[in-house]
């Protein structure tokens, strides 16, 4: 077995059990909390923090939406390529944390992309040559930019991606009580947080028996 086909059969692996894996670092994740403070021993500031973190994990989640929204039918509707679940790991100040994620989130998705890009070329051959000989593997480059063939779908978005906004808001609300905790001393549920964690859960009890037992969002 060569070096190529090593990658790509760790990557089917990997991409098999992916949703479990990061659970691998949670270890590290509970450890980054320990003698954690606030920046300047400032709640507003630690705050601020957040809410930067926040945002920063929502521009992923948007390239994910606008991915979803216009990929064509026949593909993958989930990217397996960028999760919004590796920003989380700027939440904690513990400068090891972001470190380690993005080491292991690398090596990840090296070997997820290597699966794909065998698959890609046993199915489409000198097609996928000459797309990836245009297309480079990691930084993208603008210019090359062409509009989508299929219009954005927003059915096709909230079928598909309110798991992971409420996921992702209730994440931000428990990294935060526990953050306080390790702080303070004592449970806080902050407002910006449960705001953001009701809306997370209110979108999530609105579209999931949506999805479960109509058709609403399967119009297209």
């Amino acid at each position: 077995m060569n070096l190529a086909e090593g990658l790509a059969r760790t990557g089917d692996t990997l991409f098999r059990w992916r949703s479990y894996l990061p659970l691998l670092l949670l270890p590290a994740v509970v450890t980054s909390f320990i003698g954690l403070r606030y920046p300047g021993d400032s709640h507003v500031f630690g705050l601020a923090w957040e809410i930067g973190c926040f945002l920063l994990a929502m521009a992923g989640f948007a390239g994910r939406v606008y991915t979803v929204g216009t990929a064509p039918r026949g593909t993958s509707g989930r990217n397996t390529r960028r999760q919004k679940a590796e920003r989380l790991s700027f939440f904690s100040r513990a400068w090891y944390l972001p470190v380690i994620v993005s080491l292991a989130g690398l090596l990840y998705y090296e070997r997820i992309a290597a699966r794909e890009e065998q698959f890609l070329e046993a199915k489409f051959g000198e097609q996928f040559h000459r797309w990836s000989a245009r297309v480079p593997p990691f930084i993208p480059r603008l210019r090359l930019w062409i509009r989508p063939a299929e219009p954005f779908s927003w059915r096709r978005v909230l079928r598909r991606e309110f798991y992971g906004l409420s996921l992702l808001t209730t994440a931000f609300f428990v990294l935060d009580v526990v953050e306080d905790y390790a702080v303070d001393g004592h449970l806080d549920f902050d407002p910006v947080w449960r705001i953001v964690f009701l809306i997370g859960a209110a979108v999530f009890v609105v579209l999931w028996p949506l999805k479960k037992w109509t058709r609403v969002l399967r119009a297209d």
